[in-house]
């Protein structure tokens, strides 16, 4: 991987981390249900993916999807999941709280912080979601987080890209300014161009069909079985990283940085 930049995969399945590897990854974001953002993955995901990958893993602690207020359970949750991560192999975490009037939950990232250390920590795109970011962006600074990934509190990093631009300038270097949120191989070159990011964060995803030769389709048995709400992905269809795609973003970076 050439030094000027990173490219941070986002995986979900041994597959996906295998893949991203291959490709020229240099860290990988482990998550579970990235069809919602993003979850707490599995330890026993995190200890198969760190057994075939050398690249650093990042894990993503999140106990659910929605909002990113945590009752006080759901605090206990994300504290024990930090402990457990940390105590079996995570390179770095990723996570984020949010207060209920949307500024950046102060006290509790300063908690989780304290846990996490030594490991490195990203706070997610529940930036994305702050009242203010260029308060918010201080107040990572302050607290000791390493980076902050985001779209630019926009619907896409590339539809963000000015708000980006204006952070990493902010930022003077003091914290990682990671753009992410729906990059693609069209739309790579002018985030980068137009950011001057040194790192970013992609999934770099195709759909494979199923190896299944019984299927609960139309006209089969079971044809009406599905696994959960309606929106979700089809069963007989997988999302994995890409190592062709992921190559492409490498290329990519390389020739724009």
């Amino acid at each position: 991987m050439s030094e000027g930049f990173l490219m941070e995969v986002c995986v979900d399945s041994v597959e996906s981390a295998v893949n991203a590897e291959r490709g020229g990854a240099g860290r990988l974001e482990l998550c579970s249900s990235l069809s919602e953002g993003g979850l707490t993955p599995s330890l026993g995901l995190l200890q198969i993916v760190k057994r075939y990958v050398k690249i650093p893993v990042y894990v993503m602690v999140r106990p659910r999807g929605g909002d990113f207020l945590y009752s006080d359970q759901e605090v206990e949750v994300m504290k024990k999941d930090l402990e457990l991560m940390k105590a079996h192999g995570a390179d770095g975490l990723v996570l984020g709280a949010l207060t209920e009037d949307g500024c950046v939950d102060a006290e509790l990232c300063m908690d989780f912080l304290a846990a996490a250390r030594p490991l490195p920590v990203t706070f997610h795109r529940a930036f994305d979601m702050v009242h203010d970011a260029s308060l918010a962006l201080e107040t990572l600074i302050s607290l000791g987080f390493q980076r902050v990934l985001t779209s630019g509190c926009d619907s896409s990093a590339l539809e963000g890209l000015p708000v980006i631009k204006k952070l990493i300038e902010q930022a003077k270097s003091r914290i990682a300014v990671m753009p992410g949120g729906g990059i693609t191989e069209r739309n790579l070159q002018r985030i980068l161009e137009g950011s001057g990011a040194q790192e970013f964060h992609c999934s770099a995803r195709s759909s494979r069909d199923s190896a299944m030769k019984y299927r609960c389709e139309h006209g089969f048995k079971n044809s009406c079985v599905s696994m959960g709400a309606a929106f979700t992905a089809p069963e007989y269809s997988l999302k994995v990283a890409d190592v062709s795609k992921v190559r492409t973003f490498n290329a990519i970076a390389k020739n724009t940085l």
